[in-house]
């Protein structure tokens, strides 16, 4: 019953929103014959005969005004690229642009850049993005679900482009070659939809090209204007590109006193365009040693903490496959394939992976498809034997933007059983399939999910099923939102984030912004949300939110709230994590608590040299209370890297006979980039909580287009205050060396 009133109102609500309009500029691009010379100026015939996109408007601090920095677009192709020239004018030649590094993929409201997006199917859902510096520093990224969030635009997607800027008296310029070979688009296309931002770093201005209200992010793909080409797009050559490796390291347990070993693999992957709208990805012995390891947190609540993927094959259209349920209940997360939990660290590793395949894209300018197969190897030593993780989805986009998903997730043990999770037992498979209705009105006003997803096991129990709804009303002013999610008893995700089972939420929230014609504040406003979680035996969760944001012109932004709570716990349960073998009292199941706090958080200006982010937080916590404080500090010397310092502290007090402990999380970090293709990544990670210190160094160089060199070395060491003696002893220590050569055929 509530399933069908929900998707219901999805219907009504999409159809409501076809009489929407956006107002979308033109720019037309025409096929040149010459020669273009990648060195950032401007000077090739080609530029001066294209019609530049240009009037760019503003979207931060204001919507509704023309830029004060003018730039120009400037578009041009051949058979193998697509050229795109950008002038940027400049107020202030004698400050310097902020610049943090020279490092790739750079990201921040306040750093100086150009950026593009590459529509060609128009459906306002997926994009590319190309962006680049006044230094010439690149990032390109992968747009999804609209842009509507900052988490859909993800730079860590890699591909093979050229770019060069330079900077003239009152003006910066740059050339982009992309080749036809790393997007995909329809064959025999005449029109994409377009857009392209700047960020203004002396100004503090964002302008975009097609107007954006100042509500949603620059790169929001409902609000992109039309590139005309001057004849259909023909079907490109032969587009197959190898990309092979070579890897070796040393590595030592010292926990398990074994010898120091030496290890060295060759692999590599094969992409190949099927069709211009349609890839397919293979790889063969993956190794994912070269990617950055992930910052630790300090867990202090009861479910596990979600790390994103940043490996490389998993990440070009992984919102086909990742985007389906919510946060709290998805049933595909890619890091449950070749990751493992290294229990005398708390941190993940890597579980080797065979090989696979990925088949993705577009079938026609509103299906796509995805098709995932990984071979995962047995590992005896956390008793996990080789499993085949495998993956279909398929997207219908109906109506203008929204769009009707299907999948069907299956995991399969071939040479022995593995424990499930949930039921604790030996098993051989877990399959989930499901459906999905997202809904995107044209200006996005609207937004929302409907979904309904059920696991399959030996088991095979009744409650497995995961469905909600959720709806979205959002303006300059109003922010209104409805969610709430059934999670069955027996749901059982193996492949997915999943937090916890039996159990049922609603979560609607509400705020409102002011927005004042002078001063120093930008915008500010209150807001509300309302968590409410119960299951068979009643309420087991309640928060009631109240805060107020502020967001100052110079970009920075303040929070403070007030938390009531209530907690009944379904498990035993020690706030602290005290380490299992100096056995704490535990929280008893079933009790319940009442208790309050606030919390309030204040980023600074991060275009100044030296920026801070100030966190801090108190009150009751359980039948105890918990003080938080957090501070992040960074200053850069640009465009050479910077120093950051992150730490965390909680104080926990409970009652006797509970525990209570200082857990100190302290992250000093070194980001060097001592060229535009050679970095330099140190971070210490101190952290209490899991009686750990991990150094990790990266360098990396880029020696070609999307190739690169890395030597990365790990070392973990033991660490307590509590225990002083026994710190420094080391625990694993690792050097790994790994190059890839991008090859196009």
């Amino acid at each position: 019953m509530k399933f069908s009133i929900f998707l219901a109102l999805g219907f009504l609500v999409a159809f409501a929103s076809i009489g929407q309009q956006v107002n979308r500029k033109t720019v037309y691009i025409n096929k040149t014959d010459q020669l273009i010379k990648i060195d950032g100026q401007l000077n090739e015939q080609a530029w001066k005969e294209a019609i530049p996109a240009k009037d760019f408007i503003q979207t931060f601090p204001y919507d509704s005004t023309q830029s004060q920095t003018q730039c120009e677009i400037y578009l041009t192709y051949d058979k193998n690229n697509i050229y795109i020239g950008t002038k940027c004018n400049d107020l202030d030649p004698s400050k310097d642009f902020v610049i943090i590094s020279q490092r790739r993929d750079f990201r921040g409201p306040g750093i100086e850049s150009i950026n593009i997006l590459l529509d060609p199917f128009q459906d306002q859902t997926n994009a590319y993005q190309f962006g680049i510096n006044p230094l010439g520093v690149q990032k390109e990224g992968l747009v999804a679900n609209g842009g509507n969030q900052s988490e859909d635009l993800s730079l860590d997607w890699d591909n093979k482009w050229r770019s060069e800027a330079f900077i003239g008296d009152g003006y910066w310029t740059s050339e982009m070659a992309i080749p036809f070979k790393t997007i995909r688009f329809p064959e025999g296309s005449k029109k994409w939809y377009f857009n392209a931002y700047r960020v203004d770093s002396k100004t503090n201005e964002r302008a975009t090209w097609n107007r954006v209200p100042r509500n949603f992010r620059p790169y929001s793909l409902s609000y992109t204007g039309e590139l005309i080409w001057d004849e259909p797009l023909p079907k490109p050559g032969t587009n197959l590109s190898i990309i092979p490796f070579v890897s070796g390291g040393l590595d030592k347990d010292f926990e398990e006193k074994t010898k120091t070993t030496f290890s060295n693999a060759i692999g590599g992957d094969v992409k190949i365009a099927v069709t211009p709208s349609l890839n397919l990805d293979l790889t063969l012995n993956p190794d994912f040693s070269q990617v950055e390891v992930d910052r630790q947190v300090t867990n202090v609540d009861r479910f596990e903490i979600f790390f994103p993927e940043r490996r490389q094959f998993f990440l070009e259209n992984a919102d086909l496959f990742a985007a389906f349920g919510t946060e709290d209940a998805r049933p595909f997360f890619s890091r449950r394939i070749g990751v493992a939990i290294d229990t005398s660290t708390g941190s993940n590793v890597q579980n080797k992976i065979y090989g696979g395949f990925r088949l993705n894209g577009k079938l026609n300018n509103r299906l796509r498809i995805g098709l995932l197969n990984m071979q995962a190897a047995e590992d005896n030593e956390i008793q996990l034997p080789s499993i085949n993780y495998t993956v279909a989805a398929v997207q219908q986009q109906v109506f203008s933007r929204s769009n009707i998903s299907a999948f069907l997730i299956n995991k399969q043990s071939f040479n022995g059983t593995y424990t499930d999770k949930l039921f604790d037992e030996a098993v051989t498979y877990n399959r989930v399939m499901g459906i999905d209705y997202n809904l995107a009105s044209i200006t996005n006003k609207w937004t929302g999910k409907l979904f309904y997803h059920k696991s399959f096991q030996e088991q095979n129990p009744d409650k497995q099923y995961s469905q909600g709804a959720s709806l979205r009303y959002s303006t300059q002013k109003w922010e209104v939102e409805w969610n709430h999610a059934l999670i069955g008893e027996n749901y059982n995700a193996e492949v997915g984030f999943v937090r916890r089972t039996n159990i049922n939420s609603i979560t609607p929230k509400i705020g409102y912004k002011f927005y004042p014609k002078r001063g120093i504040v930008n915008n500010h406003g209150p807001g509300s949300d309302i968590e409410y979680f119960w299951n068979g035996d009643g309420r087991t969760d309640q928060l009631i939110r109240l805060s107020y944001d502020v967001r100052f012109q110079n970009n920075a932004s303040g929070r403070i709230s007030y938390n009531n709570r209530f907690t009944k716990l379904l498990s035993d349960f020690d706030p602290t994590r005290t380490p299992d073998e100096e056995n704490p009292v535990e929280l008893p199941e079933g009790t319940g608590y009442a208790y309050q706090s606030y919390w309030m958080r204040f980023e600074s200006d991060p275009r100044k040299i030296f920026s801070y982010e100030l966190r801090h937080s108190g009150g009751e916590y359980f039948n105890g209370t918990r003080y938080e404080f957090g501070p992040s500090l960074t200053y850069r010397f640009q465009p050479y890297g910077s120093v950051t310092l992150d730490y965390n502290y909680n104080r926990i007090k409970l009652p006797s006979p509970y525990p209570s402990r200082d857990i100190h999380l302290i992250g000093p970090r070194i980001d060097l980039t001592l060229s535009k293709k050679l970095f330099l990544t140190n971070f210490m990670q101190f952290n209490t909580q899991n009686e750990n210190v991990n150094i990790n160094a990266r360098l990396q160089w880029r020696f070609k287009p999307a190739s690169d060199m890395f030597i990365v070395y790990t070392d973990n060491y033991f660490f307590s205050f509590e225990n002083p003696n026994t710190n420094w002893i080391p625990r694993t220590r690792a050097l790994v060396f790994k190059m890839t050569y991008w090859l196009n055929l």
